[in-house]
């Protein structure tokens, strides 16, 4: 078996939380964390001093630090601002390759021969990163992406030769890197009393692929110091390239985002067509003025139509709004496959299949309108976990990916038992909620209504009579909120009957309002 090529990565810790407090500038100091679905993704060094980790519930890690600064995660934002940092490498290394936001790999062969070893390219490059940037990194070199990737995390150069040594006392847990998706894997091995690399790869190939499968298999290769395929020696089609002009040239983020998204699906099918996918993929671009500007993605698992569209995204982001922003607009864009496998190798199907042809036509109709008003004129709702019904729902421009954010099936404090008001407002509407000796319903000590709803009076309408209700439930309050809420359902007379979903605070003499109305 081949070693694989010997790479340099350069790591940026706790990425997400830097790129966080550089858009909204806040002081690199004080205690920081991302979050997303609720849970903490990244943390800044002191954050972790005061004890908070990743996988941490905002509301623990908000009670362990009351000062933390949460962040929501934003994989755009991320790599837009990582940008600067990955041309600051380039201007000493070529052949760059953005693995993931806070995460780049050169070559390292010609760039160590010419700048006098390995040891000197990495001191060189930390300088380089800090008087460029001002940001903090660290450098690994290893053979291969993975074990070059965990010696960055260490801050070691591994010898030539000896990735599969290095690797070996590491815990199975480091497989699980991000992208690779390896939770459910590296659970069953430490079940199994398989706690390090070295036991698993210890194992023969025949024995992982009949009781690991085939995702197994790409694991055992990376704790052995392999690559996770094997070269694929078959060079591209040149028909794969897919090159796109512009007139008017592109200057804009948003037009350039909607552009990019046709692009994206149209060399994603032609490597469909050939039984194809991409693992590295090469964005190259040239404006107006001469400019020529190229970046080169390297990704663990070959891409779909929503990554390639997403890495064309974050890189049109990242060279419209850097600091060093080419003088004009764009007119020419091309995507490369820098390098492919089988579509054998797929975990994922390469087409998307069930869609019907009104899909297909109501697609079509909603790109029209993005192309005539703009990529955020087209929405499509997503039902996200959250504890009211507004929570609950997403917005998200048409082509966007749809992934939740918040996942449902979580045990969410108040949330509101089904059904759900088929129409909830932006803004709640105050109404007036009165018992039938004509006070205002309150509230007493064991949540529960002092004395039942009889009238509400909703405005510029007759008070209507309530004709039966539901609740009420407590919301509970999140961090850093003062006292509480309860809901109601409440079905009132009229012609038609109408029910609506009442929001009252919870105090003696709450304020009223309507947060939703059923059908």
């Amino acid at each position: 078996m081949s070693v694989p090529k010997r790479l340099l990565v350069v790591w940026c810790p706790d990425w997400p939380v830097i790129a966080a407090g550089l858009a909204d500038g806040v002081p690199a100091h004080l205690p920081a964390a991302v979050f997303a679905a609720n849970r903490a993704v990244a943390c800044s060094a002191i954050a972790r001093a005061a004890g908070i980790r990743p996988g941490m519930r905002r509301r623990e890690a908000q009670a362990r630090c009351p000062g933390l600064t949460v962040f929501t995660a934003d994989e755009g934002r991320d790599a837009r601002l990582f940008e600067p940092v990955a041309a600051a490498v380039e201007e000493l290394v070529v052949g760059v390759e953005v693995v993931r936001p806070g995460l780049v790999a050169v070559p390292v062969d010609g760039a160590a021969g010419y700048f006098g070893g390995e040891q000197a390219l990495a001191e060189l490059l930390l300088d380089q990163v800090s008087a460029r940037t001002g940001v903090e990194c660290q450098i690994g070199i290893a053979d291969g992406l993975f074990g070059a990737t965990l010696a960055a995390h260490r801050a070691v150069i591994v010898d030539p030769g000896s990735t599969k040594d290095f690797l070996a006392p590491l815990g199975v847990t480091v497989l699980d890197q991000p992208g690779a998706d390896r939770a459910e894997l590296v659970d069953l091995l430490r079940r199994l009393g398989l706690r390090t690399l070295g036991a698993f790869a210890a194992l023969t190939g025949r024995d992982v692929v009949s009781r690991f499968g085939t995702a197994g298999l790409l694991a055992h290769r990376l704790a052995n110091g392999l690559s996770e395929r094997p070269p694929f020696r078959r060079r591209p089609p040149p028909e794969l390239s897919v090159p796109q002009e512009f007139d008017p040239p592109l200057d804009r983020v948003d037009v350039a985002v909607f552009m990019a998204k046709n692009l994206a699906g149209r060399f994603h099918a032609g490597l469909a067509a050939h039984g194809l996918a991409c693992t590295r993929l090469g964005i190259y671009a040239a404006t107006e003025r001469g400019e020529e500007l190229s970046r080169v993605w390297r990704c663990a698992e070959p891409l779909t139509a929503q990554g390639i569209a997403d890495r064309v995204r974050w890189q049109f982001e990242g060279w419209l709004t850097a600091g060093n922003r080419p003088t004009g607009g764009v007119v020419r864009l091309r995507l490369e496959p820098e390098e492919i496998v089988e579509g054998a190798s797929l975990q994922l199907g390469l087409w998307r299949g069930g869609a019907s042809e009104q899909d297909e036509h109501a697609g079509r109709a909603l790109v029209r309108v993005q192309s005539m008003l703009g990529p955020e004129s087209a929405f499509t709702a997503v039902l996200d976990g959250g504890r009211g019904p507004a929570e609950r729902v997403r917005l998200v421009p048409w082509g966007d990916r749809r992934e939740l954010t918040s996942p449902p099936e979580m045990a969410w404090p108040g949330r509101l038992p089904a059904p759900s008001p088929a129409t909830v407002f932006a803004e709640p509407v105050p109404v007036q909620v009165i018992d039938a000796a004509g006070q205002a319903v309150s509230l007493t000590r064991r949540r529960d209504f002092a004395a039942p709803p009889s009238v509400v009076a909703l405005p510029h309408t007759t008070p209507r009579q309530v004709l039966d209700w539901a609740g009420p439930w407590l919301v509970e309050p999140r961090w850093g909120e003062t006292g509480g809420r309860v809901r109601i359902q409440v079905l009132l007379a009229g012609e038609p009957a109408l029910a609506v979903l009442l929001t009252g605070s919870y105090q003696e003499s709450p304020k009223w309002t309507v947060e939703g109305v059923y059908d």
